[in-house]
């Protein structure tokens, strides 16, 4: 695992996480993209390992908060609000928050073209933060931190509601019309940071375009621009 410090004011960027790392290195390890990496490129030198334990590990703590601070919600209204806030634009957000993006390591190419400021590099980011965090210091810890990190959005007044796609097939079912299709109009970008733009299409409607770093989050947001346009209130 490279050990080379990415910059003498890592310790600034514990404060605003609000954890200081035992093992530096993994925090390191977390803020390094693949592109940046010299040499032989192993699989602990990068941070795309500590992004899939983060992930799982996020899931966790955002489910633990959720349990503990709605007891009297459902599971479906549980889900729906773990899935807004473990989703990428989420993590990017709490990134941000942190001000991760001068710290983030990247490749010379990556650097010019701007990943470092892109949501979805952020996104990952953050997970990998949140796995680095739990490696370091154990479950508890990453969860007061997920917690600090993300406990702004528990409240927010449409977390718990139905995400795009599936408020926009409640509609159109409601209206006696087709499921709404969603055609991929372009891709574009780098493997590593593609970009796509999806068609949301409800027959009799012309069909609305958004973009988004995953064919998921491109429907998605093609879902809410629609209903957006058409004046469709979500549940």
């Amino acid at each position: 695992m490279a050990s080379k410090r990415i910059s003498p004011d890592l310790a600034d960027l514990e404060k605003q996480i609000g954890y200081s790392f035992k093992t530096r290195v993994l925090l390191e390890q977390a803020l390094t993209h693949v592109s940046a990496v010299k040499g032989p490129v192993t699989t602990d030198a990068y941070y795309e390992r500590l992004e899939f334990l983060g992930d799982r590990v996020l899931g966790l703590a955002i489910a633990e908060i959720l349990y503990r601070t709605f007891p009297s919600e459902d599971e479906g209204v549980l889900s729906r609000r773990l899935a807004t806030l473990v989703r990428k634009e989420s993590c990017a957000q709490v990134a941000e928050a942190w001000g991760v993006s001068p710290f983030i390591r990247l490749g010379p190419g990556e650097m010019q073209s701007g990943l470092r400021k892109k949501g979805v590099l952020l996104g990952d980011v953050c997970e990998a933060i949140i796995a680095a965090i739990y490696l370091d210091g154990g479950y508890e810890t990453a969860r007061s931190v997920v917690e600090r990190g993300f406990g702004v959005k528990l409240h927010e007044s449409d977390a718990g509601r139905r995400d795009a796609k599936s408020s926009l097939q409640e509609w159109a079912l409601g209206r006696a019309l087709p499921v709404p299709v969603y055609r991929e109009v372009k891709r574009s970008g780098p493997d590593h940071a593609p970009l796509f733009v999806i068609a949301a299409e409800v027959q009799g409607f012309s069909p609305c375009e958004a973009e988004g770093p995953s064919k998921r989050l491109a429907e998605h947001a093609a879902a809410e621009a629609f209903m957006t346009r058409e004046g469709v209130e979500r549940p």
